[in-house]
């Protein structure tokens, strides 16, 4: 791989990385069976690519991404290598999902598994999956703010929390980054939370710009999901939902191809144009995806582009939530005042 990766900093107190990030959780949960040294093999091309950020939750695949990550930064410079890591959520064995559990016992408990299986003495940015449950977000940031004076976690970071929370945390602790879905099909940060974010001087971490795959311009309407895969349950891979959604993607793939290049690459890419604070994730379970978001990189769009996606698809096009609607109520990121 040839792309010259350039970087950001997350916010203005978190470390500089790469402009595109590795999201490993689909290598372990959500999305079926993925191939294990498949996906160390798409770590390793990540990091030879110059990615330097690499995100997990301690609750994928109920640690195995960790243990994953771990193997696959065997006999690398840890460094250069910048670990975002989430946590908070509570599963079972069956890998049902129980309350969020954000305790000061509980959080250091999580900490020290995560550097057990990472094979870490600290985690460069720690954060919350979720701010739910009775722990008020300023406690939760009380105990980070103690982990980072003890030297066990370098950064703080949220995840799926709304302007007020926001401002909240920030005025306990320094919030490096905010790390929430945003692409062409879910822009709605755009309203508060996005301007919030950058009012208090915290980056945007954004996952979920291929929006789990339907922006890829790879997916089969007639593809079969195993019961284990988020989507079977998500709404807009649902019936009409997806058949609309696919429609969207087929106009986005017009502007791509005029331009020379794949769908998933100007899904990325325009994600990457919306400024120099927000960072992309991208979750290539695979080699061959990686190359492909790589190539993202080195598109730089035109006003005429934009206003050509912005036409293709505008703002709330998408049909459905992002979410099941049990899981959208436990997003604080989606309170409405």
């Amino acid at each position: 791989m040839t792309t010259q990766m350039t970087t950001r900093r997350l916010g203005r107190t978190g470390p500089t990385v790469s402009a595109l990030g590795l999201g490993a959780m689909g290598m372990s949960d959500f999305y079926g069976p993925a191939d294990e040294a498949e996906s160390i093999a798409t770590i390793h091309a990540a990091l030879d690519a110059g990615i330097t950020l690499i995100d997990t939750g301690d609750f994928y695949g109920s640690g195995h991404n960790e243990l994953l990550i771990r193997e696959a930064l065997r006999g690398r410079n840890r460094e250069k290598v910048v670990l975002s890591v989430k946590f908070g959520a509570m599963r079972d064995p069956a890998g049902n999902f129980g309350p969020v559990d954000l305790r000061p016992q509980a959080v250091k408990n999580f900490l020290a598994y995560s550097l057990k299986r990472l094979g870490t003495d600290y985690i460069d940015i720690y954060r919350p999956a979720r701010i739910a449950g009775e722990t008020p977000v300023e406690e939760v940031m009380g105990t980070l703010a103690d982990l980072v004076k003890a030297g066990y976690v370098r950064h703080v970071g949220l995840s799926e929390v709304g302007a007020s929370t926001l401002r909240r945390a920030a005025a306990v602790h320094p919030v490096c980054d905010l790390q929430i879905e945003y692409s062409l099909l879910s822009r709605g940060i755009e309203a508060d939370i996005l301007p919030t974010a950058r009012e208090l001087g915290i980056g945007v971490t954004a996952y979920g710009v291929l929006s789990r795959g339907l922006l890829s311009g790879h997916w089969n309407p007639r593809r079969e999901l195993t019961s284990r895969d988020f989507r079977v349950n998500s709404p807009r891979f649902q019936g009409d939902n997806l058949q609309h959604n696919l429609a969207l993607v087929e106009a986005l793939r017009e502007v791509a191809r005029a331009r020379g290049i794949e769908v998933a690459q100007a899904a990325i890419a325009w994600v990457m144009s919306r400024g120099d604070d927000i960072v992309t994730l991208v979750g290539a379970r695979s080699r061959k995806r990686l190359t492909e978001a790589l190539g993202a990189a080195e598109v730089a769009f035109t006003a005429a582009d934009l206003q050509a996606i912005e036409q293709a698809v505008p703002a709330g096009a998408a049909a459905g939530e992002r979410y099941p609607q049990a899981a959208m109520a436990h997003l604080d990121s989606e309170k409405r005042a």
